[in-house]
Parts: C-alpha cells; sequence; structure tokens
C-alpha cells in the first residue's frame, strides 16, 4: 500500500514538474521571439540591392514652367531636420499605345457607351469630334491614347445653370458612373478627389468662393498609393482627370467638361532603383534644379519648407516609367519635385 501511495506522489510530481516544464517553454519562446522582433525592429535587415532592371530611365516629363529668380529655402519640418528617406523605391513599366486597325472603330464604341453619336468627325489623322445627338456637347477623342475631353455649349443651352450643384462626393460618384458607364473607369483612379467651386462667368468658367455662390462643382481624380506613396501631377491641386459637374438630373446634362488625361501603369512589371538622401535632394532645390509644381505667392522669395517625402510623379502624358519623386512642400502653396531616382541611373 505505502509503494502505491509512494508511486502516485511521485507521478503527480512528474505531472506537475511536466507542466511547469511545458509552461516554462512556452514562456521562454515568447521572450526569444519578442527579443527577435525587438532587435529587428531596431536593427531591420538591409533590403536587398536594387534591381535596376530598366537600366538607365529617361528624364521625367516636367512641363516647361518659368523659374522665379532670387528663391530661398528655410527648412521647418516638425522634426526640425530632414527625413531619412527609403534607400530604394520601385519604377513601375508603363505600356505605350500605338494604333491599330480597329483603333478608329474603338473609339465609336467608346462614344457610343459614353452617350455620344458613334458618327464622328476627323479633327486630325488621330483625333476625331463626336456630338452628342440630344444637347449641345461634344466629346473629342484620340484613338490613340484614348485621351479625351467633353465641352457643352452653355451658350447654346444655359439650362444647366439652372441647378444647384451637387455636393462633392455626389459628383464624383456620378463621375464614376459616367466613366464606368462608358467602360473607360481605370481600375488604379481610386485615390483622392478634390472638389472645386466654379461658376460661369462673363462666358467662361471661373472659381467660386463656395458652393452656394457656385453654378457647377469640378472634381479632380488621383491615382490611387503605389507602395503606401501619394501619386501626384504637374500642378499638385490638379488632377490628369477631372469633370465640371452640373445639378441636373438629365445625364446628358451631366458634364458641362472634362478632360481624361490617364495612362496605364503595369504593377506586375517593376523594378527597385536606389533613392537620393533627403540631404542631396535638398541641395537640387537650393540649386535651383527642382520643378516648381506650385509657386503660390511669387513675391515671396524666401520659401519655408515644412514637409518632406516620396512620391509618385503621374505626368499626365504618355510616358516610359512611372516614377518616384521627393516632395518638398512649404508655406504659401509652394511645391517642388527633384527626381528621387539617383543620376547614376536617371537619363538626361
Amino acid at each position: 500500500m505505502a509503494s502505491l501511495t509512494k508511486v502516485s506522489i511521485l507521478t503527480r510530481r512528474s505531472i506537475r514538474l511536466g507542466i511547469y516544464g511545458i509552461i516554462g517553454i512556452i514562456i521562454l519562446r515568447a521572450l526569444i521571439l519578442n527579443a527577435i522582433r525587438v532587435y529587428r525592429h531596431y536593427f531591420p535587415p538591409p533590403p536587398p540591392p536594387p534591381t535596376v532592371s530598366f537600366g538607365r530611365l529617361p528624364a521625367l516629363p516636367f512641363p516647361k514652367k518659368d523659374g522665379i529668380e532670387g528663391l530661398s529655402f528655410t527648412l521647418e519640418t516638425p522634426e526640425g531636420v530632414l527625413p531619412t528617406l527609403p534607400s530604394q523605391a520601385k519604377v513601375y513599366f508603363m505600356p505605350k499605345l500605338s494604333p491599330h486597325l480597329l483603333s478608329l472603330d474603338a473609339a465609336k464604341e467608346k462614344a457610343k457607351a459614353l452617350g455620344f453619336s458613334p458618327e464622328g468627325v476627323e479633327v486630325t489623322e488621330t483625333v476625331y469630334k463626336f456630338p452628342n445627338p440630344k444637347v449641345p456637347a461634344e466629346l473629342q477623342i484620340s484613338i490613340v491614347s484614348g485621351v479625351f475631353s467633353i465641352s457643352y455649349n452653355l451658350g447654346e443651352d444655359p439650362t444647366p445653370l439652372e441647378t444647384i450643384p451637387p455636393a462633392s462626393e455626389i459628383a464624383a460618384a456620378k463621375v464614376r458612373s459616367f466613366l464606368s458607364s462608358g467602360g473607360v473607369l481605370p481600375e488604379d483612379l481610386t485615390g483622392p478627389t478634390i472638389p472645386e467651386f466654379v461658376k460661369l462667368e462673363e462666358g467662361k468658367i471661373v472659381g467660386a468662393i463656395s458652393l452656394s455662390e457656385s453654378d457647377f462643382i469640378k472634381i479632380n481624380f488621383f491615382r490611387k498609393n503605389f507602395d503606401n506613396l501619394p501619386s501626384l501631377t504637374p500642378s499638385p491641386e490638379k488632377g490628369n482627370v477631372w469633370f465640371i459637374v452640373s445639378g441636373s438630373y438629365e445625364k446628358e446634362k451631366l458634364i458641362i467638361s472634362g478632360q481624361f488625361h490617364h495612362f496605364p501603369v503595369e504593377e506586375s512589371q517593376n523594378a527597385t532603383y536606389p533613392i537620393k538622401t533627403s540631404q542631396a535632394a535638398w541641395e537640387e532645390l537650393t540649386a535651383g534644379k527642382a520643378y516648381l509644381a506650385s509657386i503660390g505667392e511669387p513675391e515671396v522669395k524666401n520659401r519655408v519648407i515644412r514637409r518632406v517625402y516620396l512620391a509618385y510623379y503621374d505626368p499626365g502624358v504618355p510616358a516610359d516609367f512611372y516614377q518616384p519623386i521627393i516632395v518638398f512642400e512649404g508655406d504659401k502653396n509652394f511645391v517642388a519635385y527633384v527626381p528621387a531616382v539617383t543620376s547614376d541611373y536617371y537619363g538626361e
């Protein structure tokens, strides 16, 4: 009997020790994994070297703009110093568009889907105009690139002026529905939208102070983020795709004007390239080598830079690659771009 009691005690003791051992192993494993995570957070492994698969890149197609002489810059970021940028970023391939035998037929189908007559008029060898059969509006489209514009003759039919323009969210949704109905809503045009209040003044569309004083609302559309980096156009507040929307309930009178300059990006075809340091980009800015995307108030000669970050440049014209830029934002609506890829891989 005593022997059985001893065996029972030893068994229970072994079970307890086994449980304690398992718990200890679990705690030790958790501590080790947590230590590894902390170490990797503060000492991350270096990224693989850039692939630079596309070779030397062509120059970014910045528009020609007159600079402002005598600009000086003061850095006043929240941290007080230039940020540390990633050592590399992706460059995406943009496929070239070329005409083919069915280009005109495709343009006619697009015009019809958007509510215009498929019977177009040739403007140039690659550009056609398509009238709207119900209202004085026309669609002009490039049969090569797919770039198109819409215009409405308010002098001939001013009835769209009689309605109150919709809220920006509703206007954006209506434009997306309009583009989708024509099969021309790009999948990556899901970035932010920037509204502008506009009105008709002396036969021209001009800015308005508020929605209550406006005749229409203009919606600027932007691409989605790529690698968590925003997409910026030659003018940061202006989309390459924009439409002026009325408050009319008639579909044909919804779009008063619009421009669609969008070129596809092949996300699956990309390569990594080395990126300039923020200090190198700053030196280019102060040396007058940056593209001034938004001057703001031209009489202000000293510009205070508040923010420096990476973005992608969406030129709104045919390009070979979708490339990163380093952005400098400052007071008085000042914005400047510097090509982000190092000069070793940046074309002339």
